[in-house]
């Protein structure tokens, strides 16, 4: 007992020490700075977090309501593990998720649309332009390159929502076909993923023109004997349905993405009739025949690699083996076994 208040002592004669160094060192109102300005710091400790914050850290699933941790979240390649909703990814994690690691090489980085309009509704289209790229960190809603997907070589397109709603304006058209276009020169898989809201109204007539560039591109990549795999994500809508989104040879969407030409209220309000409660969803699409799969996200770059390894060109059979199976089929007698 005596040991432990004797080693009180010293530490209380150590504090009170320094504090009179300070004192020594600092005249009396810089003192009362230094000490108000620790009280500020406590005080920012115990505020509680801004709403920002909040949502850096913690994300609320739409679908169960359920409050999840982001960093897990990411880990779960952004799908709820409570309900197995499928969050909105953009370009860069799209790209992340399925090519593989450093290998995605992007082309026409630098192309950005111009404003032939000199459109202008509450605000500039320029300035939206400006306040898009802000937010998404991107220059155009699509994001163009070659990469390979477990091994394989193919030419990837992925669409971000975040960025002007993901809407097709030239560039998108152009960066588009130009992806087709180096696709087939290189004789590689295509794969686009598609997440837009539709047409780019603030270039007009230029924009629906993207429709007919792309399917003209698709149907010269079509007749090359490429594959395409068109992948639909929450939400794929408009002109992007209306081309390049539902062309693939193989069409596969996530669980639950909405996909359609018009939205669910529009349609309901010009027909007069109540719709389905799925109506619209990859669920429906692949009950009716629109789309071929609905594949998880988390099994998504498997099932790419395994329709790309399926439909790649046989090897070339050797000369001296081809003209044997040839005899063979023929009905010639066999040389085989004769003296």
């Amino acid at each position: 007992m005596r040991i432990l208040l004797s080693v009180l002592l010293v530490a209380v004669i150590c504090v009170t020490a320094h504090h009179m160094e300070e004192l020594e060192e600092m005249d009396l109102k810089d003192w009362f700075a230094s000490r108000q300005k620790r009280k500020e710091i406590q005080e920012v400790i115990k505020q509680p977090l801004t709403t920002d914050e909040y949502c850096a850290l913690w994300k609320q699933c739409f679908q169960c309501r359920e409050l999840l941790y982001t960093r897990d979240l990411r880990t779960n390649l952004d799908v709820c593990p409570k309900c197995d909703y499928h969050f909105r990814v953009g370009a860069l994690d799209r790209i992340e998720q399925l090519a593989d690691e450093g290998s995605f090489d992007e082309l026409d980085a630098d192309m950005r649309s111009s404003d032939p309009l000199t459109f202008f509704d509450t605000e500039a289209y320029v300035k939206r332009q400006d306040e898009a790229t802000r937010k998404s960190g991107l220059r155009e809603a699509v994001l163009t390159g070659l990469c390979r997907i477990d091994g394989h070589e193919a030419a990837l397109g992925c669409m971000d929502f975040g960025h002007f709603g993901g809407s097709m304006g030239s560039v998108v058209g152009e960066k588009v076909t130009r992806l087709t276009e180096a696709a087939m020169e290189r004789n590689s898989p295509l794969i686009v993923v598609s997440s837009s809201g539709g047409a780019r109204m603030q270039e007009g007539i230029l924009s629906l023109m993207q429709m007919a560039k792309t399917s003209s591109a698709l149907k010269s990549f079509a007749d090359s004997g490429n594959l395409y795999i068109s992948i639909l994500t929450e939400p794929t809508f408009g002109g992007v349905t209306a081309s390049f989104a539902m062309l693939g040879d193989f069409i596969i969407a996530e669980p639950g993405a909405r996909i359609g030409f018009a939205g669910r209220r529009v349609i309901e309000q010009t027909i007069r009739q109540k719709l389905p409660a799925d109506f619209q969803t990859a669920e429906y699409l692949l009950k009716h025949g629109q789309v071929d799969m609905v594949v998880s996200r988390n099994k998504l770059k498997e099932t790419l690699a395994r329709l790309i390894a399926f439909h790649k060109p046989a090897p070339q059979v050797v000369s001296g083996k081809s003209d044997k199976s040839d005899k063979k089929i023929s009905g010639e007698p066999s040389t085989a076994g004769r003296t």
